[in-house]
């Protein structure tokens, strides 16, 4: 597919009006903090994914070459961005919720981290340039953030925000 093309990167909900599944939407955009229901149907296209390739590797025959390397790579990408833990299968990868995926956005863990009072106000933070993450600063409130990123999340050393966290630094200047 050519760059530039404009296509959807999530899917709708099949039915538009379906009272549990609209109230249970606004809770989870509530809780994460999301701009809109597209960031969750995003999220949920992305578990679906997850999902479509289990079943597929699981449907295959687990002695071939091939499929256990590509077994392997997968669980790895989501062993390295902390949706799976150590010690999961591919069969656990059914049973993921999209909280599991939702956790993972550097909006959540700045929030969760203690850099910001609400997801509302992690994702103000980010969008201004005020977090880094291993120095290099993020403004994509989406980005998926690996586990071994997540200790190196900060505010910028030249953001204002810093100063007020630590009055030492700016005690020295």
């Amino acid at each position: 597919m050519p760059l530039g093309t404009n296509t959807k990167l999530y899917e709708t909900p099949n039915h538009p009006y379906q009272g549990e599944r609209i109230a249970n939407e606004h809770s989870l955009v509530d809780r994460y903090g999301l701009s809109n229901k597209e960031e969750l149907w995003r999220a949920q296209s992305e578990l679906r994914s997850y999902r479509r390739e289990a079943r597929e590797l699981l449907g295959q025959p687990q002695g071939d070459e091939t499929v256990v390397r590509r077994s392997e790579e997968f669980l790895g990408r989501l062993k390295r961005v902390g949706v799976l833990d150590e010690e999961d299968d591919l069969g656990d990868i059914l049973g993921l919720e999209i909280e599991d995926v939702l956790e993972r956005r550097l909006q959540t863990v700045v929030y969760r981290k203690g850099l910001a009072n609400t997801t509302q106000q992690a994702r103000q933070f980010i969008s201004h340039g005020h977090i880094v993450v291993d120095g290099q600063r993020h403004r994509i409130p989406s980005y998926v953030v690996d586990v071994d990123e997540e200790d190196r999340i900060e505010f910028d050393e030249n953001s204002p925000l810093a100063d007020e966290l630590h009055p030492e630094r700016a005690e020295g200047q």
